[in-house]
């Protein structure tokens, strides 16, 4: 039998959480074990995050020259573009390769060890990978979270989760995507652009739900124009060959042909085949329960990221597994950020942090809603985009800011700014009154700011 591995800390999951909490307290000088059933990065870098905007990415120019092949108001003629999907898959795996890499070397580099495995917990103490056993004073679950499976469309053959949509060796004829969620919009858009007919298949009344009707709408209507079907408040029943099956809630029938089959309906956490059980911890739902510090039910158990409930964001777990590896060092730390930003990379991109107007209204609060849009911003027009809009919730007694939200091209890129302005306490005069870079879409910002203040410049 194989010497049972000491370590202090001891990290199940390699993915954004997992290994930035590994980095950090290699920082810190604590003895670190890294366990990862599958690559270094997790579903982000391999199968989530990256690739998919790689995928956006690589879509998006496609359009653009399919767009000036047909005629552009820029002046641009090209001729017929062509696209290679396997060059195309081949690129974005050398961008998950190259940051995967990367982070391998990062954990070296502070003396992380890594044992490449399937983990399987003994106790609280103890875990169990492929035979070998390792001991450890605390023990981290990052395990992240995996797709949510449908009954009616089990995976295989034409039938495939986001993972088998971001290395298709072909671009089907037509695409159904079950779910209208950020992950189906985001990837029925790119298929979009690549050439597909789409259609998305959503149970709710809407698409993208959870986020509100003003915000969707310009998604909603850049959807129309690229020509992508969408049935609401229809439920999938089965695929069959090669035609998917659905009902709306009065009963009529939805028969669709299509080659591919996308099943986007979600996530949830990965708890299963660790034998978590044996811990009896405390759970919430689905999730592992976890207080202010991410400890868990049990003294010295941890638990970051997606296995600890939503919001499912890679970011807050890289936030939370550097607090948890600087509590284990002895800092005072607790994980209550003010915002944490959440980016629906669509078209246009949405942007939410902080207390929607809806969720002010609720807690209720007196608030200044304002917003400006980018159909006053030269930055907008000049990047051939006039949709969208920033908003900005606010106190009306004393101005502090509660909450951003903005759709449009590349919103992505205020959503440090939102939460930096959130986690500051920032009041609309501080927005107001920063000279903001001109042209750039961050003058919205401020003009959403000055709107609120009753004296916006633009508008």
């Amino acid at each position: 039998m194989q010497p049972i591995i000491e370590t202090t800390l001891l990290i199940i999951g390699g993915g954004p959480g997992g290994y930035v909490a590994a980095i950090r307290a290699g920082q810190l000088g604590i003895p670190t074990v890294l366990v990862e059933g599958q690559a270094l990065g997790g579903t982000c870098l391999n199968i989530g995050c990256i690739p998919s905007k790689a995928l956006i990415h690589v879509a998006e120019q496609f359009h653009q020259a399919t767009r000036f092949a047909e005629g552009s108001p820029l002046g641009i003629r090209v001729a017929s573009p062509e696209l290679d999907i396997r060059q195309s898959v081949a690129w974005k795996d050398g961008i998950v390769d190259r940051l995967t890499t990367g982070v391998a070397a990062l954990l070296k580099k502070h003396g992380v060890k890594v044992i490449q495995g399937w983990a399987k917990l003994l106790d609280g103490k103890h875990v169990e990978v492929d035979g070998q056993r390792i001991r450890c004073e605390h023990l981290l679950l990052a395990t992240g979270s995996s797709s949510v499976e449908l009954p009616m469309l089990p995976l295989g053959g034409a039938v495939i989760s986001s993972t088998e949509a971001l290395t298709p060796a072909t671009v089907p004829r037509h695409l159904v995507v079950v779910g209208g969620g950020y992950i189906g919009l985001e990837l029925g858009t790119a298929y979009r652009k690549l050439g597909a007919q789409v259609s998305v298949v959503e149970a709710r009344e809407r698409v993208l739900p959870t986020y509100d009707a003003e915000l969707t709408a310009p998604v909603v209507e850049s959807l129309k124009k690229l020509g992508i079907a969408v049935y609401l408040d229809h439920k999938v029943e089965g695929y069959e060959q090669g035609t998917l099956m659905a009902r709306n809630s009065e009963g009529s029938p939805l028969r669709l042909d299509a080659d591919r089959v996308l099943v986007a309906a979600g996530r949830r956490p990965r708890t299963q085949g660790l034998n978590l059980e044996c811990l009896d911890l405390r759970m919430n739902g689905a999730a592992i329960a976890i207080d202010a510090q991410c400890q868990t039910s049990m003294r010295n158990v941890w638990a970051i990221g997606d296995v600890a409930g939503e919001p499912m964001l890679a970011h807050r777990a890289m936030a939370q597994g550097e607090m948890v590896a600087e509590r284990i060092a002895g800092k005072t730390r607790r994980f209550e950020p003010a915002a944490i930003a959440a980016v629906c990379f669509t078209d246009p991109e949405v942007v939410v942090a902080g207390l929607t107007p809806d969720q002010a209204v609720a807690q209720g609060l007196d608030c200044i809603v304002a917003q400006f849009p980018f159909a006053a911003n030269g930055r907008a027009m000049s990047l051939e985009s006039r949709t969208g809009f920033v908003r900005v919730v606010a106190r009306r007694d004393n101005h502090l800011v509660l909450g951003w939200q903005a759709v449009g091209v590349a919103v992505s890129e205020l959503s440090t700014a939102f939460a930096q302005s959130l986690e500051m306490g920032a009041r609309l005069e501080d927005v107001a009154g920063t000279i903001h870079a001109h042209p750039t879409l961050g003058e919205a910002v401020q003009e959403a700011a000055l709107r609120a203040l009753g004296h916006a410049l633009h508008i």
